[in-house]
């Protein structure tokens, strides 16, 4: 069985207060259409969405990044096209808050795909090199196997973008696929 997970597209990280900006803007019919097609075919779908609630100062981003997906605001809204497709789709979306780069991290995310039989996860969402990356990795160490869809994740470091394209699959096995 696999999954989907959405990671972190909110307005905020495409243009909003720490923006990927352009690439994000560009993938965002993309990662539309990769939900819908999960949601159509019975696939599990997870949201995972970056929560804050101010400035922490014992949040080890605080020292690292702007304000960014505070609770309640627009900022921490689904982006684009996105946030259509969630509105119509909810029932069949599971949404989960994460304070932590790692969807894994503090989170029910394991414990929700052991019980759906998930074994396949399916990598969509912003910053590559940093929240989809940490992702990947703790998938990793617990067994999924993985896809990165290279035609839906973006950063706005072009760099790490690439760095971490390259580490998915040199490093963690996992395959690198374009829908384009």
């Amino acid at each position: 069985m696999k999954a989907l997970i959405v990671i972190d597209f909110t307005n905020d990280f495409i243009d909003g207060s720490l923006p990927v900006g352009q690439p994000g803007i560009d993938i965002a019919p993309r990662v539309g259409e990769l939900v819908q097609a999960f949601v159509d075919s019975g696939d599990y779908v997870v949201m995972a969405v970056d929560l804050h609630d101010g400035d922490d100062p014992y949040h080890p981003e605080t020292k690292l990044f702007p304000p960014h997906n505070l609770r309640g605001s627009r900022g921490r809204e689904l982006y684009g096209e996105l946030a259509k497709v969630y509105e119509a789709n909810k029932d069949a979306i599971y949404w989960m808050d994460k304070t932590r780069y790692s969807a894994f991290a503090g989170t029910d995310l394991e414990l929700k795909l052991r019980a759906h039989g998930i074994t396949e996860l399916h990598l969509i969402g912003v910053c590559t090199d940093i929240c989809v990356l940490h992702t990947a990795v703790d998938a990793y160490n617990r067994g999924f196997e993985l896809i990165i869809h290279e035609d839906a994740v973006a950063s706005f470091n072009p760099a790490g973008h690439e760095w971490a394209l390259g580490h998915f699959a040199g490093n963690l096995g996992a395959s690198v696929v374009s829908g384009k």
